[in-house]
C-alpha cells in the first residue's frame, strides 16, 4: 500500500471505529509499528487532531471534528491552478486577485521539496500575452485532459512529446518535437516546441494536439525561444 493510501486508510479506521491501538492500525494497512507512528505524525501535521491516550482503555483516536486543514495536491494539480489563473489575468478577468496569489502561495508551500522544484521548473517553461485581435475564435475547442501529465514529464526529463495535430485547414499530422514552452494568448493555448523535421520552431494549438505521448530515451537541450512583444514568463512569489 502506498504512502497516501494507507494514511488515507488510517484515517477512516480512526474514524469508523473510535480509540484504536497501534497494532490494530498495524494489522489494518499492513504496516510496521514505525511507519505507522511516521504516518500518524504528518496526518498531524496536515492538520488532524489525532490523540494519543495511554493506560488500559486508551489508545489512539481522532478528534471528530478534525480536518485536513494542508492540500494534498499534485504539481500537475498546482500548475494547472496557476494556468488558469494566469489566463484569467491576462484576459483582465481575475477579481480577487491578490487572494487567488495568496492561496496559491500557500498551495505551493505545501509541497515537499523536490516537487516545489518541479513546479518550479514547469513554471520556467510558462509564457503569457495578448492574443492578436484577428485571430479567428470560431474553431477553438476543448484541451485534451491527458495532456498536461504528458507535458510535465517531458518538459522535468527535457524528452521528445509526440502526438497527432490537426491544423487549420484540418490536415492532421502525428509530429514528434522537442517542448520549450507553454504560452496563453487567452483564450488560446500553445505548445512552443522546437519541430526537427522542420529544423524551426512552431506553436502547437493546445486544442488541436491529441494522443500526446512521451518519447522513452529521446532527450534534448533547451533552446533559447524569442517571443512577440507583450509576452511575459509567468512569476509567482
Amino acid at each position: 500500500m502506498r504512502t497516501r493510501e494507507r494514511q488515507e486508510a488510517i484515517i477512516r479506521n480512526l474514524r469508523r471505529s473510535g480509540p484504536t491501538r497501534i497494532s490494530a492500525l498495524c494489522a489494518e494497512v499492513g504496516a510496521s509499528r514505525s511507519t505507522i507512528l511516521r504516518d500518524l505524525s504528518a496526518l498531524r501535521d496536515e492538520g488532524y487532531v489525532i490523540i494519543a491516550e495511554q493506560g488500559r482503555g486508551g489508545g489512539i483516536y481522532l478528534d471528530p471534528g478534525s480536518v485536513q486543514t494542508t492540500a494534498r495536491l499534485s504539481v500537475p494539480e498546482v500548475f494547472a491552478l496557476i494556468i488558469g489563473i494566469s489566463s484569467m489575468r491576462a484576459a483582465g478577468s481575475l477579481p480577487f486577485a491578490g487572494l487567488a496569489d495568496s492561496g496559491l502561495s500557500r498551495i505551493e508551500k505545501s509541497l515537499p521539496p523536490d516537487r516545489l522544484r518541479d513546479l518550479r521548473r514547469l513554471l520556467d517553461s510558462l509564457y503569457v500575452g495578448p492574443l492578436a485581435p484577428q485571430v479567428d475564435l470560431s474553431t477553438v475547442g476543448e484541451v485534451e485532459n491527458g495532456l498536461l501529465p504528458a507535458f510535465e514529464r517531458a518538459f522535468l526529463e527535457r524528452l521528445s512529446l509526440k502526438f497527432d495535430y490537426v491544423d487549420a485547414k484540418g490536415a492532421r499530422t502525428r509530429r514528434c518535437v522537442e517542448p520549450q514552452a507553454m504560452l496563453i494568448l487567452p483564450p488560446l493555448w500553445y505548445l512552443v516546441a522546437w519541430d526537427p523535421s522542420r529544423a524551426d520552431v512552431r506553436h502547437f494549438r493546445m486544442d488541436r494536439i491529441s494522443r500526446p505521448d512521451v518519447v522513452e530515451g529521446q532527450s534534448f537541450r533547451p533552446r533559447r525561444i524569442e517571443f512577440a512583444a507583450g509576452v511575459q514568463p509567468v512569476r509567482y512569489a
